[in-house]
């Protein structure tokens, strides 16, 4: 088992979750209570990656954020390293290709919890900030969970724009998926299958845990 990728897939995994749930909880709230008529422009940005190559995404980071734009040369300056083969670069291409599995089991959640009760706390003289953090959210919880659990699995098993935007340097951009490809092709069966039953127990336990996140009592013919 290569623990240095283990290590660096869960660091990447840990803080693209983190980061989704501070952009990506305004962004649902927004979705699921704005009135704006091009909102659909916006859900279809959102769910781009879903249907994106990470080729694709991984290439328009890297002309956009490369050392040859501006941009790549502000990040540069303030950075003190370039964009593409570091882990900055690793974090924003998970942020934006994880986007959906955060964004969308997020609005979905904030969509199912009833209007009502966000608006008798408004009239209790509850700000709109605090009925978010004090009504809201609080009823939300399962899916927001949900959301965030299926972000830190997909993080962690990315695969594409990783090794677009970051390559494949040990210790700095190497993940798991690239350390299954790497044992691969070197033959290394045994080392491989370690690291992909590893990525395998970690997917079911993820999917257990949002079914049983979501799951409801079964109410029977006589009402129990």
């Amino acid at each position: 088992m290569d623990t240095a990728a283990l290590a660096l897939s869960a660091r990447l995994a840990a803080l693209t979750t983190l980061i989704l749930l501070v952009l990506g909880l305004p962004l649902a709230h927004w979705l699921t209570t704005s009135r704006w008529r091009g909102r659909f422009l916006v859900e279809a940005v959102v769910a781009l990656p879903l249907v994106l190559p990470p080729t694709v995404l991984g290439f328009y980071l890297l002309v956009g954020l490369g050392p040859r734009s501006p941009a790549g040369r502000a990040f540069e300056a303030l950075a003190g390293h370039s964009f593409p083969f570091s882990f900055a670069g690793l974090l924003t291409a998970s942020v934006l290709y994880s986007l959906p599995f955060a964004v969308q089991p997020f609005a979905a959640a904030l969509a199912g919890v009833d209007r009502r009760v966000v608006e008798a706390s408004h009239t209790l003289g509850v700000s709109p900030l605090g009925a978010f953090l004090r009504v809201t959210l609080p009823l939300a919880r399962p899916g927001v969970l949900a959301g965030a659990v299926l972000t830190f699995a997909h993080t962690l098993g990315e695969f594409g724009v990783v090794l677009m935007v970051g390559g494949n340097i040990p210790g700095q951009t190497r993940t798991l998926s690239i350390a299954i490809f790497d044992h691969v092709e070197a033959l290394e069966y045994g080392a491989a299958h370690r690291t992909a039953a590893l990525l395998l127990a970690v997917s079911f336990a993820v999917l257990a845990l949002v079914y049983a996140l979501h799951r409801r009592p079964f109410i029977g013919w006589n009402g129990r």
